[in-house]
């Protein structure tokens, strides 16, 4: 009996100084965030951060889950300052990101950002960060919340809801949106939650929080890792419908 093949994902890895059991610095994944791919159907796979021949590289793959993570440098987005909360920049993670997302944008390649995801896609396209919300009583770290998600779009179609429950561990945010993006959720407080590129010749959404952390649990953030692999298995598939347009 013939199985259909997994969709291969790319899933950008994380620099980590320890890891259990090894003796090395290592390169890792959450693994909440690769069962949520593997539950979708799709299979995950972590690649090594290097700039060589992205766009090459990314060729092989039905689709990428861009993940969150430490902040940009915020040089990427022009600053001349830098907030003391800013943390975890790796000079070598930020270029890798910002050319995986540049190149799965360019190629139509089925395209879930994450977190440090959302914020990584909004520099590449030119826009910019808030490096910190304001501390303790202004950040989303720790924090369940309830978003508001535009109708009609592809985070709609992915959760099946306009209104959702999100966990969220994040102190910076969109500032100014990057070219063609548009806005799809907020919070209450006006924190850009949710992206999209309208017209983009292939499937994208990127949410800044973190859907995995109640996948297992919550049809409607699951459903976010299953549109993703549902786009990348239907790349190969002639006929399929275009993403919305507004």
């Amino acid at each position: 009996m013939t199985t259909t093949p997994r969709p291969l994902i790319a899933v950008p890895a994380r620099f980590s100084a320890t890891a259990s059991a090894l003796r090395y610095a290592a390169e890792v994944n959450a693994r909440a965030l690769i069962e949520a791919v593997w539950r979708a159907g799709g299979e995950p796979a972590g690649i090594h951060p290097s700039t060589t021949d992205v766009p090459a590289r990314l060729a092989r793959f039905d689709g990428v889950l861009l993940p969150g993570g430490g902040d940009l440098a915020p040089h990427r987005y022009g600053a001349q300052e830098v907030h003391a909360d800013v943390y975890d920049v790796d000079d070598l993670q930020d270029a890798f990101d910002l050319e995986v997302a540049r190149a799965a944008l360019d190629s139509g390649l089925p395209l879930l950002a994450i977190c440090r995801g959302l914020q990584v896609v909004d520099v590449a396209l030119g826009g910019t960060l808030e490096q910190d919300m304001g501390g303790p009583e202004r950040e989303h770290r720790h924090l369940v919340h309830p978003v508001e998600i535009e109708r009609g779009t592809l985070l709609e179609q992915a959760t099946g809801a306009q209104k959702l429950d999100v966990s969220c561990y994040h102190h910076q945010r969109v500032d100014r949106l990057g070219s063609g993006l548009t806005a799809t959720a907020r919070a209450a407080d006006g924190t850009v939650e949710g992206l999209e590129l309208p017209g983009l010749p292939g499937w994208f959404t990127a949410v800044q929080w973190h859907p995995e952390d109640t996948a297992h649990e919550d049809p409607a953030q699951q459903g976010l890792f299953d549109a993703l692999v549902r786009a990348a298995r239907d790349r190969h598939r002639p006929g399929t419908e275009a993403p919305y347009e507004r």
